[in-house]
């Protein structure tokens, strides 16, 4: 291959490869997962239901919002993943709900050991009133440390935590017991 060229791909998948959600299903190294466009989508669907309601947080205070003690006015959700995996890189293909699904305004719990080709789960984080009045939606788009050291102790190969389309975080389980986080999503691009 032409150096030149070499160089411009390289430059390439570096740069696209750095924005987080990239648009390529090349897997990297270290723990990568491959998420179908679909399944983005209908988990976004999700999120976009249970979390409907999130201004109707303008006046309750952050305290009463974080430990769930008013109205709940959203409710986090849990699905289990259905994929595959080679190496350090998550194939995820479809999901289902999970079993036995408990929701909260800022907690889920679920089952998922029913599955074949089980290879992770994830859940809806709700958006939170700003301080400020609640006029504005705040998302912390990123796993929690509980989730994180939820997942550590699992068997799972991969945990996302959505919030919209845009904003799904990743951790991905290595062959070597390793946890990437984050890790790298990749949307392939519909054929």
């Amino acid at each position: 291959m032409n150096p030149a060229l070499r160089l411009w791909i390289g430059l390439a998948l570096f740069v696209f490869g750095s924005a987080g959600h990239t648009q390529s299903a090349a897997p990297r190294a270290h723990g990568t997962v491959v998420l179908e466009a679909t399944v983005r989508d209908s988990i976004n669907a999700i999120f976009l239901r249970f979390n409907a309601h999130w201004d109707e947080l303008a006046q309750v205070n952050t305290l009463t919002q974080m430990l769930g003690t008013g109205h709940p006015t959203q409710l986090e959700y849990m699905g289990c993943l259905i994929g595959h995996s080679h190496g350090d890189t998550v194939w995820v293909t479809s999901w289902v709900p999970a079993r036995r699904l408990r929701q909260l305004q800022f907690a889920v719990t679920g089952d998922c050991t029913h599955l074949h080709h089980f290879v992770g789960s994830w859940h809806t984080h709700p958006y939170r009133g700003d301080p400020a009045g609640g006029h504005l939606p705040l998302k912390e788009p990123v796993l929690s440390a509980v989730d994180l050291s939820t997942f550590a102790e699992g068997h799972d190969r991969v945990v996302l935590a959505a919030w919209d389309r845009d904003s799904i975080d990743a951790a991905v389980q290595t062959t070597h017991g390793r946890i990437t986080h984050p890790a790298p999503v990749i949307v392939p691009l519909s054929p």
